[in-house]
């Protein structure tokens, strides 16, 4: 059995890798064709042809991990079609081959290429996606988010602060900080600013160039007072993390699980919308799993019966489900947020659908027949 199994390993991955290698340079080639216009705008800056392609090559890991659960489930069609028509998966039937241990050979592929997606969009696809914008803003300036950068709050006891960064730099050194402290009437209490600011390992920024607009309270004196200092450099402790800040300024998709955990409970403990954000989160917990989902709906391909004409109407079949499957878990998403759904479910509804249909043309084709 292990032969088998060998066999169906080999032979679907190197399908699955043809497939994913052609999508992955049709992308490529799109990518580089829009870059192009951004080339012929700041060439004067310096951004040319060669940062262009490395720009475009960074994006590639994204592009992996949308495209996985679909490149899955056409090299597997692939492989069960050309299988059943060469009357090969009927041989390894009558080698004992049944249908529960071929359903488990697939899961454990899929369980694989499962692990294999996890980790290329928590780890390769948020470092590859933030260079490439990184490396563009070495030429277009600073990543900023709008006209007025990025907003986040802190709540320290009873004062709160509202906290905005114009932009931040390719070596994560926050620009233009302003941070704003209320206290629990919401009363105005203070100003921070500072040219530039650094998050430090020990749960506190450092503000350069950075000044403090104290103001006193008007209703304990005859008249509110304001007072000013100025200094090198003024540390202000606080919980928001580099990364947090980057999140807040790029897509929720360029942070790992584990970040954008640690960023939803933040903006929860704030009292700000977590909606979005938990919503990307479970869409990176759920979205892996349909690899396995994708195995178990080519599986039912093996058992069709055919010994003439050729695969490609199967393998379109393919990937019209494997493209259904994307725009349902798109559709879903954006429902999700119109109507107030739990983002769990919005997130796993697409592959609980899909495991459904799989299991019952498998129960269909190969129980039942």
């Amino acid at each position: 059995m292990n032969t088998v199994r060998r066999l169906i390993y080999l032979e679907t991955i190197r399908a699955i890798a043809f497939f994913s290698i052609g999508f992955v340079a049709l992308f490529f080639f799109f990518d580089f064709v829009e870059e192009l216009k951004a080339v012929s705008q700041i060439r004067a800056l310096g951004y040319q042809l060669p940062q262009a392609l490395v720009f475009v090559a960074l994006l590639i890991p994204a592009h992996l991990y949308e495209l996985l659960p679909i490149t899955v489930l056409i090299g597997t069609v692939f492989v069960m079609a050309r299988f059943a028509k060469s009357s090969e998966f009927t041989i390894l039937r009558t080698s004992g081959l049944g249908p529960g241990l071929a359903l488990k050979t697939l899961l454990i592929l899929g369980l694989g290429f499962a692990v294999f997606t996890f980790f290329i969009g928590d780890y390769v696809s948020p470092l590859a996606d933030r260079s490439a914008q990184f490396l563009k803003s070495q030429f277009k300036g600073n990543l900023t988010k709008g006209k007025t950068g990025a907003w986040l709050k802190e709540r320290q006891g009873s004062h709160h602060f509202a906290v905005n960064v114009g932009s931040i730099t390719p070596d994560m050194t926050m620009q233009d900080v302003r941070i704003f402290e209320f206290d629990e009437q919401s009363h105005f209490v203070s100003l921070m600013t500072g040219r530039q600011a650094s998050a430090d390992s020990d749960a506190s920024w450092t503000l350069h160039d950075a000044k403090l607009i104290t103001f006193s309270d008007g209703r304990k004196a005859d008249a509110p007072t304001i007072n000013h200092s100025q200094a090198a450099t003024m540390r202000w402790p606080n919980s928001i993390s580099a990364d947090m800040v980057s999140g807040a300024i790029l897509r929720p998709e360029n942070m790992g699980t584990v970040d954008l955990f640690r960023y939803i409970r933040h903006l929860a403990n704030n009292g700000q919308s977590v909606q979005k954000y938990e919503l990307q989160f479970w869409r990176k917990v759920f979205y892996p799993l349909s690899c396995m989902v994708m195995v178990v709906l080519a599986l039912p391909f093996a058992y069709l019966h055919f010994r003439t004409g050729g695969i490609s109407g199967y393998v379109f079949g393919g990937v019209m489900a494997g493209i259904s499957f994307l725009l349902l878990n798109n559709v879903l998403s954006d429902m999700a947020m119109l109507q107030g759904w739990q983002p769990w479910l919005a997130a796993a509804l697409p592959g609980l659908i899909y495991s459904v249909i799989s299991l019952s043309a498998f129960t269909w084709l190969v129980l039942r027949r």
